[in-house]
């Protein structure tokens, strides 16, 4: 029998490829490949604390989106994004990201009123 608490404390290996610094966008963006042989998936929120940790930058400015995992389990690969500043992440980066990354609330656009007939 295997306890949960030590498949979320397994190993996990972050190897990044393709990386580009995009100073028109102020970010760096990669490729993240993530082997993960002991467990079924790896939160984003783990990832982007330990990408943070691995560029030495704020954990806020850190964003990962597309991850799939490879057919078997056991590994899985996606992007992230680090930005330089919370100004160019928030020009940037989509609308959509914002509100499910940061808890950013959602601006609700004023509906036009219904025409009665």
């Amino acid at each position: 029998m295997v306890s949960y608490a030590s498949l979320s404390d397994s190993p996990v290996t972050i190897r990044t490829r393709k990386f580009i610094t995009n100073r028109l966008l102020a970010r760096r963006q990669f490729i993240v490949d993530v082997l993960h042989p002991e467990r079924a998936n790896v939160p984003k929120s783990e990832l982007s604390e330990k990408l943070a940790a691995l560029y030495k930058t704020d954990k806020a400015r850190v964003v990962t989106f597309g991850f799939k995992t490879q057919f078997g389990g056991g590994r899985s690969s996606g992007f992230a994004l680090i930005y330089d500043n919370e100004e160019s992440q928030k020009k940037f980066e989509p609308r959509y990201r914002l509100v499910r990354f940061r808890g950013t609330k959602k601006s609700k656009a004023a509906e036009p009123p219904k025409k009665g007939k």
